[in-house]
């Protein structure tokens, strides 16, 4: 599952479309070993930014990071997946989530079982990309004889891209890997791995089930105007999601809702302590981001997908951390 160091980019969303393919190029170019391309509503289309990434590039595996179960039938979604495979082989790591619910919610389409949708969503997928036939009624999916024409050739990996407990035991059980968001700790990690090793155990799985962790990323010689560059995005983001399980395993959940409750993503940028930048994003010098990088896979993450801060230096930051940060940890 690719070959290069266990350090990848998160491209997309913040970039133009006409940006992407000269991106992905440069990723791969410059030795990253993995490229995720997020779908974030209504920004750059994830499987269309993807199939871009693929034909622009020649080796460098492409996951989707995600993209939501609701917004297409996991009909189209299993036939998206076997025609993008189909064309690469063996490039293609799709990764399904529910998606940031506020967008669900601006489409309608917000299942009453979150957990059940999912379960539906990605056992469905699975099995029409394996060549099966599907008819059956479920709460937020339903199929009539439907099989794809042309399934995957050979086995394609199946992500999740989920936060809380219960999601990342089915995780565990149904995918293959697993993606988490960004502002995951290293304590989140650990936490992470106990969860969907419960749901392998649930689903009798022994196969490996790969965790790629996101991560908010700012690189300079000068590591405190890095983490500078990093605090109004990471505030934002805090002050979005408060209260979930990625602020409840580092602890500082009841002191964010506080924050958030004084006077919301502002009050989080002037006062959230030095710590949470420390923690929760990975900014500094190389040596810094590399030793960051570093305590992330041995928390029991496969590879970190940095997430360049801000957009308009993605160039100049990724550049920089393949010549200074990816050699520290090789």
């Amino acid at each position: 599952m690719g070959g290069g160091p266990p350090v990848g980019l998160v491209l997309g969303s913040a970039i133009a479309p006409e940006q992407l393919p000269r991106t992905a190029l440069l990723g791969e170019e410059l030795g990253f070993g993995e490229l995720w391309f997020a779908e974030d509503y209504f920004f750059t289309g994830g499987i269309s930014g993807a199939t871009a990434a693929l034909a622009a590039t020649e080796r460098v595996p492409i996951g989707l990071g995600i993209v939501s179960a609701m917004v297409r039938h996991p009909a189209l979604l299993a036939m998206e997946i076997s025609t993008i495979a189909r064309i690469y082989p063996g490039r293609l790591w799709p990764g399904i989530g529910l998606g940031v619910p506020f967008w669900v919610h601006q489409m309608g389409l917000m299942p009453k079982s979150p957990l059940r949708a999912m379960r539906e969503c990605v056992t469905s997928v699975r099995r029409l990309l394996d060549g099966g036939e599907l008819t059956e009624e479920g709460a937020s999916f339903s199929f009539d004889r439907v099989r794809l024409t042309y399934p995957t050739t050979e086995r394609v990996p199946l992500y999740m891209g989920v936060i809380g407990p219960k999601m990342l035991e089915l995780s565990g059980e149904v995918a293959d890997g697993t993606v988490l968001s960004v502002l995951a700790s290293v304590e989140y990690v650990r936490w992470v791995r106990e969860r969907i090793a419960a749901g392998a155990a649930r689903g009798g799985r022994t196969d490996p089930h790969r965790v790629v962790s996101f991560a908010m990323f700012s690189v300079d010689r000068e590591g405190k105007r890095a983490r500078e560059a990093v605090r109004s995005l990471a505030a934002f983001y805090l002050a979005a999601m408060p209260d979930n399980a990625l602020t409840r395993t580092y602890g500082i959940a009841d002191e964010l809702l506080e924050l958030v409750g004084r006077g919301g993503a502002p009050a989080v940028e002037r006062e959230m302590p030095a710590s949470w930048l420390e923690d929760l994003v990975i900014a500094g010098d190389p040596d810094e981001c590399a030793g960051k990088i570093g305590r992330y896979l041995d928390a029991g993450a496969d590879s970190v997908a940095l997430f360049p801060i801000p957009p308009e230096r993605a160039e100049e930051i990724v550049r920089l951390a393949a010549a200074e940060v990816l050699p520290r940890l090789r």
